[in-house]
């Protein structure tokens, strides 16, 4: 739809509308100039029957089936191919600065710093519900809007009801705030084991808000 409407790539339109207007050090497709900044991404160790948070999984399955089909092996994100590649679900670079700065456009109600990108109207009606029950993917309940993740009982990100979120691979997790105009990213480089969620930005959401 970008592509039809603009005649440009997702990641050029993002870096022309999102990224250069906020300042944000995010690419969706990374220059080859930017690869020496790259951190190179660790794999989480391969999970054993008896290992702890050890699951499972059906290779028939949904789940079974996405693992073995539509995820690259980590080795991949070396490679210059795919650091240019274009893909808005699975490739972006950046740092926890630039997610939060992305985030905080959406957190403040569209605008940040006289940089207007949305109507708050349109942000409310992402957040909107839109199902909530257990996800055939992750196997967790997950409430869903708009392209977002919803706060639940069941996934608790923030103490606001109008938080809104999505995770990355290996761990990374992007938290928007619109209740308290609070955005706040993590990334790593080291992989966790888990698809949803992650221990370690637990302590630091818990941290934000405790110096509200």
């Amino acid at each position: 739809m970008v592509r039809r409407i603009t005649k440009k790539t997702l990641g050029i339109f993002f870096r022309d509308e999102v990224a250069k207007p906020l300042n944000a050090d995010f690419h969706i497709g990374l220059p080859e100039k930017e690869d020496y900044r790259v951190g190179e991404m660790i794999p989480p160790p391969i999970l054993k029957p008896g290992d702890p948070g050890y699951i499972e999984i059906d290779p028939d399955s949904l789940a079974g089936k996405h693992w073995k089909y539509s995820s690259p092996p980590v080795e991949a994100t070396k490679e210059r191919a795919w650091r240019a590649a274009e893909i808005p679900a699975a490739n972006g670079h950046g740092n926890a600065r630039s997610v939060a700065r992305v985030g905080a456009a959406m957190a403040c109600g569209g605008e940040l710093d006289g940089v207007h990108l949305l109507s708050l109207p349109t942000i409310e009606k992402a957040i909107e519900e839109q199902c909530y029950g257990t996800d055939l993917f992750f196997g967790v309940p997950i409430r869903y809007g708009l392209g977002f993740g919803l706060n639940s009982k069941e996934m608790p990100i923030g103490p606001n009801p109008r938080t809104f979120f999505w995770g990355g691979w290996g761990g990374s997790v992007m938290v928007m705030d619109l209740d308290a105009k609070l955005s706040w990213g993590y990334v790593m480089n080291k992989m966790g084991n888990t698809a949803i969620g992650d221990p370690r930005s637990v302590g630091i959401a818990q941290a934000l808000y405790a110096a509200l």
